[in-house]
């Protein structure tokens, strides 16, 4: 076993006189040794119901005859962090939570991981870390949150609280309407209610073969997501003791599957940073291409939250992730997973029981999938929309620039009402090294939602979106603002033509103008001077290739 470096021979009686220092019997020391990584905290809903999980775990690798050990992984919720300075450490702890893992298990010398994780960057995070180590791993997420409820009505955090910010200001909600949709949007543990960030990673790492069949869209809070933890702790000795590594179930075809599933769903437009951050560990080639060419494959057949009025509770009830693949048994690639059967094999022996949640491909929601890849002059290197959460008087948008340096600026201006029909807010030095951290931009767009403005106002941004957005928002604008790109040379009162079908995203500005403005404007200098953030923003690579750190 990897784990004999630390316990075995007569040099190693030190590290056993410590082992034995946790509380470690004998026999502990003849098991493989495995690692739990929990980011269990009591600040993220999403999170706190880990430490009954982390029992169960416990419970399942005890059972198969493993020894294991539980240790911390950090946890941010976007959500909180949302709207304020505190975004901009979101995206760069996806490489902090690598690191840790790959420290860990490898000062350990741990024999196989469980990742327990639920919210958006700790699951890649876990991931790539999990890939650069190359143990046996299993994926545990802990689940998403059930719907809110007022009175008969089913609330869910973005609609019902980012968008009532929107809708306060508008005067369509009175402040106790306000009052009890904070209160109530959010009645459980777990991971918010639609497929944002949090919940379409758990769904493509199911897909991707990492997790245990349904453990998706199981809800937080039932006695069956238990179940599946208790055997993902099982599984794991299994895995361990046939020496079934992460790089054998990730490679380009099993990534495929993963990216069919999200478009499939509609899902979050985040999962294109960290899917090309995932295959960049697993060294599989997957770039902007490969999302496009399978979203113009991939039917639309689900519309949760907040594209449609479905929750993931729901498509739980409607049979979950594997009901998903049967719907693809022709597109998907048969690969192994760690419950040790194949993508076909779960693919059909699923049962679909709701034929409108989880669409017949011939009644698609829509022919393409969730996610659409842009380019032009002012993203030549890309840019990304979840198009399955644009109405379709939208697709195709030409509108004035309304430009601003930061997300506070274009908020402050949204909510104060100068943001009119036709205008196409602008929103640069946001990106992975200008921002520094690529914030997500689910505040003023969930205003605009909320003020009604959605179906007339587009948003661009070299920042990104929450899974959360809905609406003609088009992020990951490459190359961003602060490393020189067109969106930097943008001014008030400029034509952008959008067009999602075509794939465009132009400025109808002259060369010889954009010429004549790279002369006269400068950059604008770094936001961040000082700490990770700083050290961050100088490693970053742009969001079209992850914004994976440099080597």
């Amino acid at each position: 076993m990897r784990s004999d470096k630390i316990k075995k021979g007569i040099e190693r009686l030190p590290n056993r006189a410590l082992l034995y220092g946790t509380g470690l019997s004998s026999s502990h020391m003849e098991r493989p040794f495995i690692g739990i990584a929990s980011s269990f905290t009591d600040l993220i809903p999403g999170h706190t119901n880990m430490r009954i999980l982390e029992r169960y775990i416990e419970r399942g690798i005890e059972n198969k005859g493993g020894t294991p050990f539980i240790f911390g992984v950090p946890g941010i919720c976007d959500g909180i962090a949302m709207g304020h300075s505190g975004m901009k450490y979101s995206l760069p702890s996806r490489e902090l939570i690598a690191d840790i893992i790959e420290t860990v298990a490898n000062a350990n010398s741990l024999d196989g991981l469980v990742l327990l994780t639920n919210c958006d960057k700790i699951t890649p995070g876990m991931i790539m870390g999990s890939l650069r180590v190359n143990i046996p791993t299993i994926v545990v997420t802990a689940g998403p949150m059930l719907a809110g409820h007022l009175g008969k009505k089913r609330l869910a955090l973005v609609r019902d609280t980012f968008e009532a910010v929107g809708r306060f200001k508008a005067g369509t909600i009175s402040k106790d309407e306000l009052r009890n949709v904070e209160c109530e949007a959010c009645p459980s543990c777990g991971s918010c209610q639609g497929l944002y960030t949090a919940n379409t990673m758990a769904c493509i790492t199911e897909a991707m073969g990492l997790s245990l069949p349904f453990c998706a869209a199981t809800p937080a809070v039932l006695s069956r997501k238990t179940r599946i933890v208790y055997e993902s702790g099982q599984r794991i000795v299994e895995l361990v003791k046939n020496n079934i590594k992460p790089k054998d179930i990730i490679n380009k075809k099993s990534l495929e599957n993963a990216i069919v599933v999200d478009m499939a769903l509609g899902g979050s437009s985040n999962t294109v940073l960290h899917l090309m951050a995932i295959a960049s560990e697993a060294q599989v080639p997957l770039n902007l291409k490969d999302f496009d060419r399978i979203s113009k494959l991939t039917p639309n057949i689900a519309k949760l939250e907040p594209a449609g009025e479905y929750y993931m509770e729901d498509l739980d009830n409607a049979g979950g992730i594997p009901a998903v693949l049967q719907r693809f048994l022709k597109l998907i690639n048969n690969m192994p997973t760690v419950s040790g059967k194949k993508t076909h094999e779960i693919a059909k022996s699923a049962v679909i029981y709701d034929n409108d949640i989880i669409r017949p491909l011939d009644n698609a929601y829509r022919k393409e999938g969730g996610i659409a890849v842009l380019y032009g002059n002012l993203a030549p290197e890309g840019a990304i929309v979840k198009q399955a959460a644009v109405e379709p008087g939208m697709l195709e948008f030409k509108g004035t620039a309304r430009v601003y340096n930061s997300e506070e600026e274009a908020m402050e201006n949204i909510l104060n009402g100068k943001i009119k029909k036709g205008n196409v807010v602008v929103i640069r030095y946001e990106g992975p090294s200008g921002g520094p951290g690529m914030r997500e931009m689910l505040s003023p767009t969930s205003a605009l939602v909320g003020m009604g403005l959605h179906k007339n106002v587009a948003l661009i941004t070299d920042g990104r979106f929450s899974g959360g957005t809905r609406g003609p928002c088009i992020g990951h604008v490459s190359p961003e603002a602060a490393l020189g790109g067109l969106i930097a040379y943008v001014k008030d009162g400029d034509t952008i033509h959008i067009d999602i079908p075509k794939r465009k995203l132009n400025l109808l500005v002259s060369n010889a103008e954009i010429e004549k403005r790279k002369k006269e404007i400068k950059l604008q200098p770094a936001k961040i001077k000082s700490g990770y953030l700083y050290r961050y923003s100088q490693m970053v690579t742009s969001a079209s290739t992850g914004a994976v750190l440099k080597e």
